[in-house]
């Protein structure tokens, strides 16, 4: 077994030279190999750093995983035909095999699955004894072990049961088909948890992928060279050509250029950047070039930071222990300790044979503890639970999402793409006195196509959609940082900010106040000039998604506290969120505050869903209990929530809320009918009534009430699909 240390936390152990692997479940647990954990046995993941590849371990188990699953399930179909033969109409198996030839053949198709498809629950249930941290691993072991083991016996020599245990042709029963099943199911899972948590690497890599290769650095001579990115150092000189992304961190020296800075504000207005403004590495420059300092580089720039609390929050969130693992502490031991009693009880005073039937009646209490039924009542909720979310537009990335949505009493909204729509539109149009709406439109887009700035895109869009026929242009000037000019229909047009109406000379009049209203709205304002007179106001903003009001009242008729976080400004911020009665609003957040805000709510108490769209939320997005990504926003967020809403629509978290209250509901009946059968059988199968009314519980009795919890369980699950959320 590979030595491992427990920490306080990640960032105090490292392992030089080598990588190092962490549990999800319990991130204390730290080791410099791949393996499974201790306390829980999982597949130990790879923490992956700004620095580190991701996933090639995790992938070498899931396809050892897939073989094993794949294998199972090649052998265990047949099998179930074969032991279930009699059940078919015309029993055309007894008509192909004899009795003694149907056991032998469920021998051969079962002891591959037990056996090798098998092996790493055996090895994990061990650990678990050897760590004194019995877990699901445990009973799947034990319960696999000792019908497997047991049919063994029954199989080849048949002769050591007692005659009451035996049929009517007088052979021994075999439970093959339970192994096997039980083998093939919970590998099925493991399969499909080991994609899940692979995926999560992708989208770390993907954000590893958004850095810029290379830098063009500026010598001490004037003469410029490409550099790759690590190359780059503090102090250094770089030119930002446009179209190009910025390389690192840094300020800028010379030059003027609007940079799309949506990656990391999640805001998708670009951002005008002159001498002395910032930068940040793998933001994207525009038509403008510039000259920058270098501030931070490698590890200390912002998209490094952000893959490593996306990779620091992923393994550090605190996980939630299961139901089945609390009964598994004490069912286990429990069983255990009456299985040895009733071997020593009817060996010392049991009738003849009294180590057969002490043996026989060990064996009877251990099947019908079999965890078949408790290995399928947490899987079957959360099966049915997730393919019903899908069936309404919500993903759940796996059963601590659905189990922790119940409790959630904060939520923190992202604005842009959350609340909002993400895309730029056009909402008002200002017609100076004497003009009219559609001559603005058609001057303002005309001018406007021929321009590559999101806003523009927006009128241009405007105008498609209230169909008028644009004009060509002519002599188009960009005037960075202010706006654009041309030539349209033989009158020299202008579109542009305050600033362009200083550099025209126009007097913006009485349309200036009404400019500044629409900015109050949350909107943004271009001023209209036509052969030097004002001509108009257009107004650009991302309006709010049709959805989200009903469903900011549905999530405070329910109790929960919304916060909304924008890297927006303060003035757009609070006027979207007094139009959805939202109170708690900070704004100009970049994502290691977000990050902090969630830590801030967690550490009062609060149980915290984070909803968002964009790169930026990702940190925030891994560190709350419940990350919510929108599906209509980037694959970062997506992979580093717990949720994802398909639509995009906010309506569906109170949903999410009701589903999970019915999944855990549903899941706590499962356990019920798991054990129901287990607290009357047990007893039973240990003796307790052969004193007074002569009756033992055959190993065959032990399996049927086995499989009667089973389908229970399987009824009760599939019930979730009628549930009302």
């Amino acid at each position: 077994m590979v030595p491992f240390r427990k920490v306080e936390s990640a960032m105090q152990v490292t392992f030089s030279g080598a990588p190092l692997y962490t549990c999800p479940m319990h991130p204390e647990v730290e080791q410099a190999e791949p393996g499974s954990c201790p306390i829980c046995g999982m597949v130990l993941e790879l923490a992956v750093t700004s620095s580190a590849s991701a996933g090639e371990t995790e992938n070498a188990e899931l396809r050892d995983m897939s073989r094993r699953f794949w294998l199972a399930a090649f052998f265990t179909l047949p099998l179930i035909i074969v032991s279930m033969g009699d059940l078919l109409p015309g029993r055309p198996i007894s008509g192909l095999f004899s009795a003694r030839a149907r056991v032998l053949l469920e021998l051969a198709l079962a002891t591959p699955v037990c056996v090798w498809s098998a092996w790493p629950f055996y090895v994990r249930a061990v650990l678990s004894v050897a760590n004194r941290s019995l877990n699901m691993f445990t009973l799947i072991g034990l319960g696999v072990s000792v019908a497997y083991t047991y049919s063994l016996a029954a199989a080849l020599a048949p002769e050591i049961f007692p005659i009451s245990f035996r049929g009517e042709a007088g052979g021994v029963a075999v439970y093959f088909e339970a192994a096997g099943t039980i083998v093939t199911l919970i590998l099925l899972g493991q399969v499909l948890e080991l994609r899940a948590r692979s995926q999560t690497n992708a989208a770390i890599k993907q954000l590893l992928g958004m850095a810029a290769k290379s830098a063009r650095r500026i010598q001490d001579d004037g003469t410029e060279e490409d550099v790759p990115l690590d190359h780059v150092q503090v102090g250094d000189h770089l030119r930002v050509r446009p179209g190009e992304k910025v390389p690192v961190d840094g300020i800028v020296l010379e030059g003027t250029s609007s940079v799309d800075e949506s990656m990391v504000t999640g805001e998708p207005m670009p951002v005008q950047k002159e001498s002395g403004d910032q930068v940040v590495g793998a933001t994207i420059n525009g038509i403008g070039g510039l000259v920058m300092r270098a501030e931070k580089v490698g590890a200390d720039t912002l998209l490094s930071r952000i893959v490593t609390m996306v990779a620091e929050a992923q393994r550090s969130r605190a996980p939630i222990q299961k139901l089945t693992d609390i009964v598994a502490g004490y069912f286990v031991p429990a069983v255990l300790a009456i299985a040895v009693m009733t071997f020593v009880v009817w060996s010392w005073v049991g009738p003849e044979p009294r180590m057969a039937h002490a043996l026989i009646n060990a064996v009877a209490v251990l099947i019908i503890a079999c965890p078949c039924a408790l290995g399928l009542a947490t899987p079957m909720s959360i099966m049915v639970a997730t393919g019903k979310g899908a069936t309404i537009g919500i993903l759940f990335r796996n059963a601590e999402a659905i189990e922790i949505m119940r409790k959630v009493d904060t939520l923190v909204v992202d604005k842009t793409g959350t609340l909002t729509e993400g895309r730029p539109k056009l909402v008002s149009l200002v017609p100076a006195h004497g003009r009219h709406d559609d001559e603005l439109l058609l001057l303002a887009a005309s001018l406007e196509r021929g321009s590559e700035h999101p806003l523009a895109a927006a009128i241009v869009n405007g105008a498609e959609e209230k169909n008028v026929a644009l004009a060509d242009v002519q002599n188009f000037a960009s005037i960075t940082g202010k706006g654009v000019k041309g030539r349209v229909q033989n009158r020299d047009v202008a579109l542009g900010n305050r600033a362009l109406l200083n550099e025209l000379g126009v007097d913006p009049g009485p349309l200036a106040e009404r400019a500044e209203a629409l900015r109050a709205d949350g909107q943004t304002v271009m001023f209209v000039v036509v052969d030097g007179a004002l001509a108009g106001l257009v107004g650009v903003a991302d309006p709010i998604k049709e959805s989200t009001p009903e469903a900011i009242r549905n999530l405070h008729a329910e109790g929960i506290r919304i916060v909304m976080l924008t890297g927006d400004s303060r003035t757009t911020a609070h006027a979207v969120a007094a139009k959805l009665g939202i109170e708690d609003v900070i704004a100009e957040m970049l994502p290691d505050q977000k990050v902090e805000i969630v830590k801030d709510l967690q550490t009062e108490g609060h149980i915290v869903a984070m909803a968002g769209d964009g790169i930026n939320d990702a940190p925030a997005l891994a560190q709350a209990q419940v990350g919510i990504a929108m599906g209509t926003g980037t694959d970062v967020a997506m992979e580093s929530a717990a949720v994802t809403l398909v639509k995009g629509d906010l309506r569906a978290i109170a949903r999410a809320r009701r589903l999970s209250r019915s999944t855990m509901a549903n899941i706590k009946q499962n356990l019920f009918f798991a054990f129901i059968y287990n607290a009357a059988g047990v007893p039973i199968a240990a003796g307790v009534l052969y004193p007074v009314f002569g009756l033992l519980l055959s190993p065959i009795i032990a399996a049927a009430a086995m499989s009667a919890s089973s389908i229970s369980v399987i009824g009760n699950a599939l019930r979730l699909r009628g549930a009302k959320v």
